[in-house]
């Protein structure tokens, strides 16, 4: 088999059709690049249901005419109960700390937030987080200087839906655009087949294989694969550097997201690569033996 003369083929087709070519890189682009988002998010829910489900606690806020004796009981019931594993207790000033912490890089929020406005507070972490009522229960809200009782995991169970079903909706608009750029991979192989057929018709009278002969159109769809790949990474590169390591910077160095590491998106540009270039010579070996007769 010349090398030299496939490598030219390929390199005639996709000049010939450049446009679509254009068309089949950009979109192979974008649904590459949503799919590597959905890994990436995929990863983060992971990470933050590692750091979060840990430490789960249970807050009990205190009302703002909690006297010292109430709060003294409300302790010593804590130390005495099986089911908390361990507590802590938070004042209004350290609460106020905390939150200008958390939110560092919003400090228009933190300015318009007075010191005074967080309620002091016991962190407690129970020995099993699913007992929460049992907590709610002992420290009933409204009473005996409790202003309210409340469940984070309850919060975070929610906050896990909310993402998971981002990371759900970015992968089925993936998998959406991914079925358009395999229409449009199909179309491409058919018209650049059909714009060379005199060619290949004269090669297989003079012997050359089917495969032969289709070899170059999918090299041409593998390499229009690749090149969308590799856009997708370098977009996924971007993101990182531009949104994720800037505009999360805050909420990251508090630890209250994870952040998202070189070596992720080391680990999911092979996949992506490997998507690319498999999905594109795929379609176009199965429009060749489906719709085309060379």
């Amino acid at each position: 088999m010349r090398v030299n003369f496939v490598l030219s083929e390929v390199a005639t087709g996709l000049r010939r059709n450049l446009t679509m070519t254009v068309a089949m890189i950009l979109t192979t682009a974008i649904s590459l690049g949503l799919m590597g988002t959905g890994l990436l998010i995929a990863g983060m829910i992971s990470d933050m249901k590692e750091i979060y489900y840990d430490k789960v606690q249970v807050s009990i806020f205190l009302a703002e005419d909690v006297t010292d004796e109430q709060r003294a009981d409300i302790e010593s019931r804590l130390t005495e109960s099986p089911e908390v594993k361990a507590y802590l207790y938070e004042s209004k000033e350290e609460a106020y700390e905390r939150f200008q912490q958390q939110f560092s890089q919003q400090p228009e929020l933190v300015e318009n937030t007075p010191p005074d406005a967080l309620p002091e507070s016991f962190r407690v972490e129970m020995v099993n987080p699913e007992r929460y009522e049992v907590i709610a229960a002992e420290f009933p809200s409204g009473q005996n200087g409790v202003d309210q009782v409340r469940d984070e995991g309850d919060f975070l169970d929610r906050l896990f839906s909310l993402l998971n079903g981002a990371r759900n909706a970015t992968i089925a608009v993936a998998v959406v655009q991914a079925l358009a750029a395999l229409l449009l991979i199909s179309n491409t192989i058919q018209l650049a087949a059909f714009n060379r057929r005199n060619e290949t018709n004269i090669m297989r009278l003079v012997g050359a294989s089917r495969w032969y002969t289709q070899l170059p159109f999918i090299l041409e769809a593998a390499l229009a694969g690749l090149i969308g790949a590799l856009l997708a990474i370098g977009g996924l590169i971007l993101t990182k550097v531009l949104f994720v390591d800037r505009t999360l910077a805050g909420p990251i160095k508090a630890g209250i997201i994870p952040p998202v590491d070189w070596g992720e998106i080391a680990f999911i540009s092979p996949i992506i690569a490997a998507a690319g270039v498999g999905l594109a010579g795929t379609a176009a070996y199965v429009t060749l033996r489906l719709y085309v007769r060379l």
